[in-house]
């Protein structure tokens, strides 16, 4: 059995150009999280079509995950890529992208730019995508700490995006991993992230007996940190399995 919940918000922003979408079928899920990058509606409309577009590929085709996300990557690359050429912004309109697939007792997850996907094992961090960000990049060469990401004055210096000008989107795919029952995922934007530690994520999920639940505790806690402050959109899904 799969529970889900979802939250999106505009932060201090005046326009939301985060996005989100899930779908079901059978026993087969795909959650998406999108963060769309620049601006004045650009971003906004990257971020909503290429969630449609990863719901509606999972809709219409049976394909194992990795083919799947082949496929919705380079289309959603494909549609970004003409929109761009019809409004006549160059490169500007952008997302990233956090995707997970549960099938037949498995999970798949890919990304593509800084939205996350934390996956809990007993109540425990399991492992977590690593953003395609500047921060990244530094902490893997030792240069920063893995807790400096969050607050690094290039954290929003992206190295891989979709609707960059390369062809194929350069997008990271996991290996199948078998579900265990009360397995937990956290798909989340930035604005998210970046205020609520793994730490506190945990905390919160041993006291939560829903997605629901957990994904309200842990806004309360991203608000709370954001207060007096100028704050990202923000949007996150939590996934239990059962």
């Amino acid at each position: 059995m799969i529970r889900h919940s979802y939250i999106t918000n505009n932060g201090s922003r005046p326009v939301n150009e985060d996005s989100g979408s899930i779908i079901g079928r059978d026993d087969r899920y795909c959650f998406t999280v999108c963060d769309g990058l620049g601006g004045h509606g650009k971003g906004e409309v990257a971020s909503s079509v290429t969630a449609k577009i990863f719901s509606e590929a999972f809709k219409k085709t049976n394909l194992e995950p990795q083919k799947f996300f082949e496929l919705a990557y380079n289309k959603a690359q494909e549609i970004v890529h003409g929109l761009q050429k019809k409004e006549g912004c160059g490169f500007s309109m952008k997302t990233t992208v956090v995707s997970l697939v549960i099938a037949g007792g498995k999970c798949t997850w890919s990304h593509l730019g800084d939205s996350r996907l934390y996956m809990f094992r007993n109540n425990e961090v399991q492992l977590r995508t690593l953003d395609h960000s500047v921060p990244q990049m530094l902490a893997a060469s030792n240069e920063i700490k893995e807790k400096e990401i969050r607050f690094h004055p290039d954290r929003n210096r992206l190295l891989r995006v979709l609707g960059s000008d390369e062809e194929s989107p350069r997008f990271t795919v996991s290996e199948s991993v078998d579900l265990s029952e009360c397995d937990a995922f956290l798909l989340c934007t930035d604005g998210f992230w970046e205020l609520i530690d793994e730490k506190q994520m945990c905390q919160l999920l041993k006291k939560s007996h829903s997605p629901r639940m957990w994904l309200r505790r842990m806004e309360e806690i991203v608000l709370t940190n954001g207060k007096n402050k100028e704050t990202d959109n923000y949007t996150a899904i939590a996934v239990f399995t059962e």
